[in-house]
């Protein structure tokens, strides 16, 4: 299965969009990515436990697709090189300048919405 479908239902298109050619409809579908990433490097105070919390995915989930990606296509793209991609800068560093330490309820949080996060390979568990 492509890492952009969900396990269960895949990706759901209009039929306007479907029925576009592939080319088209891929560069469609990949300049909202760039987008929600120049916004997430852009909003360092966007915290991931946050995301987590709120949508179910964070920049570790989409630097996990992004690797998904790259790997069904045979490419050598690692974790840390997919994070890079996603943070705008190795994670590390991000990390150390942005990342703050959760608070309780965030953990709590965390914990209630666990059911409801993004199923990821290498998570190990769907949605």
């Amino acid at each position: 299965m492509p890492c952009s479908e969900k396990p269960e239902t895949g990706l759901k298109l209009p039929a306007a969009i479907a029925a576009l050619d592939e080319r088209t409809r891929l560069e469609l579908e990949a300049a909202p990515f760039r987008g929600l990433i120049a916004h997430l490097q852009w909003r360092t105070d966007a915290q991931n436990i946050d995301l987590m919390n709120l949508a179910g995915f964070c920049r570790n989930c989409l630097s996990k697709w992004y690797l998904n990606a790259a790997k069904e296509r045979g490419l050598a793209v690692d974790y840390d090189l997919a994070r890079e991609v996603v943070y705008g800068m190795p994670y590390p560093e991000w990390k150390q300048r942005f990342q703050q330490d959760a608070t309780a309820e965030q953990q709590r949080r965390f914990e209630e919405t666990t059911p409801l996060h993004a199923f990821v390979s290498g998570h190990g568990k769907q949605a």
